[in-house]
């Protein structure tokens, strides 16, 4: 099988845990990208907080994709086509910021370079802007204040209590929208329908492939969806157990240059 379409989570995945991609790294995936094959970064962080790692792997020389919000969007990052785009149902947004109230959660959400909350010292608000590369931005009534729609909410704060409030709108608003987390302090709240495996099947469909010509990266919970649903789905060693347990293939860590073993074994079909 020839692979023709690589698609990679960012954290614990592409970048280290300094949260940076290796020079070697950064080299596979361009000798990649100059042997025809479309990258696709898969991420739950806005477009803003993906920029920099497209640039990095010049992925505006090559004909390859950025999926942000967790496949809330689709963009050609070579034409600057919005290729797809899905957003949340604005009736439900109040339902959010009390559920984060009531718990002394934080919400947020994103607007251009600015990370938009109530609460821009909190600590988690703040490793999410970190994350992104983005500045919290405070806003007085969070309801009043964002601009709708938007493509995606976060909930954040102590993992432990977090996992409750996530049982607790999991139930109410499963036939609404998707709730889920991508890290144990990060509560995503996201359009109905919307995940990885589901936007690059409409990505594939644009692009006349088939999954079984499609290798998936990842190593968290939202990357679960996509790499049961790729042709070779392959978990980092880092990986979530369930992930691993998913997986078709386990590389080495992210600490490890994993993502360049997956190409130089798949795609550039060198020796281990």
């Amino acid at each position: 099988m020839k692979y023709k379409l690589l698609v990679l989570d960012l954290d614990g995945t592409v970048t280290n845990s300094k949260k940076e991609i290796t020079d070697h790294t950064r080299d596979v995936l361009i000798e990649a990208q100059k042997q025809g094959v479309k990258i696709v970064l898969a991420s739950g962080r806005p477009t803003y907080g993906i920029v920099p790692i497209a640039d990095k792997l010049e992925l505006n020389k090559y004909e390859s994709y950025i999926l942000s919000y967790n496949g809330g969007e689709i963009i050609d990052w070579k034409t600057g086509e919005m290729m797809y785009q899905k957003m949340l149902d604005e009736d439900v947004i109040p339902y959010l910021y009390e559920c984060s109230k009531k718990n002394n959660f934080a919400i947020i959400t994103y607007d251009g370079k600015y990370v938009l909350t109530e609460h821009p010292d909190d600590e988690y608000v703040l490793k999410e802007a970190i994350l992104n590369v983005m500045s919290p931005k405070k806003v007085d009534n969070f309801l009043k204040e964002i601009k709708l729609p938007v493509a995606k909410c976060l909930i954040v704060g102590e993992p432990n209590r977090l996992a409750e409030l996530e049982k607790e709108m999991y139930h109410e608003l499963k036939d609404k929208m998707g709730v889920f987390r991508s890290e144990p302090y990060f509560l995503e709240l996201v359009p109905k329908g919307i995940d990885k495996a589901q936007s690059l099947s409409v990505l594939l469909d644009e692009l006349g492939m088939t999954k079984d010509e499609m290798i998936a990266v990842g190593d968290g919970y939202n990357d679960l969806s996509m790499i049961k649903y790729a042709g070779l789905g392959v978990a980092m060693a880092n990986a979530q157990d369930v992930v691993r347990e998913n997986a078709d293939y386990i590389t080495l860590s992210n600490d490890e240059d994993g993502v360049a073993a997956v190409v130089e074994k798949f795609i550039l079909n060198k020796a281990d």
